[in-house]
């Protein structure tokens, strides 16, 4: 009897084939599928930090205004469901598999050869998007964005988050390169935004727009965030003008780099609206956002016994900074669990971030790609830490000797890991699969009858 690989081997398979920067392998796997991914109308999101935020408030204001929707973002948490959701639900791991089956084998008979892992998972979103006949797909880039697997759709708008030095080895040197590289995903005649305040970065997506002959803004300029007030765990209340109309929005995602991306997805929101999904309105805007649920992104967790677990997947400079201005915020003292790959330039973020914390606990990511904790611990040669090589030691160790507040960051590997971990060990948090990405929480979204 043929043994069938199951959707774990075939991911394994794939991984060994790294990464491969360009579209010519995806447009033939696509091809070879029937190019699904022409089907409906796409939104890319591209950018360094919070590009994953945007595409899910985004995504969740669309279905409150009643449009069925595909979002896809990467890396997961914890299953490789979480990265292909329709209406905020992820996709059966049945779907899942058999979809990527059929991508695999359609694409060893096009090409000869096997797509890499993001390759053929994108495929796949695109293949379930259109089975499942989605009105609008909001796609979250994976690596720069011109030469990404997800650029091979054409895009309805685009949006591109703010950009900061990451993967120089494929995207470049300097800000200039990376934002040309992120604006790779604009196209002639079609909307975008750019919430971009770096002038370099911006220069040069500026002159990409040019090039294709896209429809640019800037963010900062096209929506003016006039107050934002704490609402403690709570979230945040954001008051908002653009030319279109004025908002006051609810969001349960919590810092303020947050509400620079909830501006943005407004942004594309209304231009959404401008090329015909007339239904989002003011109100399906600020339905859609205050639904938005995205875990591992400053996600509190109260422990039995009072102890209390933030989860972020801080993994850069930018986003340690932002991290390590929020903590200082809300909670003063905390103790430091951190781990990420080797690609990330730590001695530019680490040393300031646990400057905060009282204990620090170094750890690596269960992957073939994780930074030992030998690499790390002399970082932080002023001070005592603890390294433990094997997350499950790490998180018990940081859950045995503390009392403070536990900030868990880093990769989204470790991240997804040690949620898991704290599930199996306490019972919550709940699996990131397992929740819709945007809930009720309240408010009542219309029915497909009142729509």
């Amino acid at each position: 009897m043929r043994h069938e690989p199951s959707s774990a081997e075939l991911l394994k398979r794939l991984e060994q084939h790294g990464i491969r920067l360009g579209l010519e392998t995806t447009h033939m796997v696509l091809s070879s599928l029937g190019n699904p991914e022409s089907g409906y109308p796409s939104v890319l999101v591209a950018g360094t930090n919070g590009k994953g935020s945007t595409a899910v408030q985004l995504a969740s204001i669309a279905a409150a205004a009643g449009y069925r929707t595909g979002l896809y973002t990467s890396p997961h948490l914890e299953e490789i469901t979480e990265r292909i959701r329709v209406d905020g639900a992820a996709v059966s791991a049945q779907l899942f598999s058999g979809t990527l089956t059929r991508v695999v084998e359609n694409a060893a008979g096009a090409l000869g050869h096997l797509p890499t892992y993001f390759e053929a998972v994108t495929a796949a979103a695109f293949l379930i998007f259109a089975e499942q006949k989605v009105d609008v797909a909001i796609m979250e880039v994976g690596l720069g964005g011109r030469l990404d697997a997800t650029n091979a759709c054409e895009p309805a708008l685009s949006l591109i988050t703010e950009i900061g030095l990451e993967h120089r080895q494929y995207l470049g040197e300097t800000l200039s390169t990376i934002a040309r590289e992120k604006a790779g995903i604009l196209r002639q005649g079609r909307p975008a935004w750019a919430w971009v305040e770096r002038d370099e970065a911006w220069e040069a997506i500026r002159a990409v727009g040019g090039e294709v002959g896209a429809k640019l803004h800037r963010g900062p300029e096209a929506a003016k965030l006039i107050e934002t007030k704490q609402l403690g765990w709570e979230g945040q209340e954001v008051q908002m003008e653009t030319s279109v109309d004025s908002y006051l929005v609810r969001t349960p995602l919590l810092g303020a780099h947050q509400v620079k991306n909830l501006a943005l997805a407004t942004l594309g929101a209304e231009g959404l609206r401008e090329l015909g999904w007339t239904r989002i309105d003011r109100q399906a805007i600020e339905r859609g956002v205050a639904s938005t649920y995205w875990p591992g992104r400053l996600e509190r967790v109260e422990l039995p016994g009072g102890r209390t677990v933030i989860l972020d997947v801080a993994h850069n400079a930018d986003g340690a900074a932002t991290l390590a201005s929020f903590l200082n915020d809300a909670l003063g003292r905390f103790d430091l669990l951190f781990g990420v790959l080797d690609d990330k330039e730590v001695s530019t973020f680490l040393p300031s971030l646990a400057r905060q914390a009282g204990k620090v606990i170094l750890t690596s990511p269960t992957s073939s790609r994780s930074m030992p904790v030998e690499r790390l611990a002399p970082l932080l040669a002023n001070r005592e830490v603890v390294s433990e090589a094997e997350p499950a030691a790490a998180l018990h160790r940081a859950l045995e000797d503390g009392d403070d507040p536990l900030v868990i960051c880093g990769s989204v590997y470790l991240v997804g890991e040690l949620r898991t971990l704290l599930r199996h060990r306490c019972g919550l948090p709940q699996p990131a699969s397992s929740q819709p990405c945007w809930t009720r929480r309240g408010l009542e979204l219309p029915s497909q009858a009142e729509v």
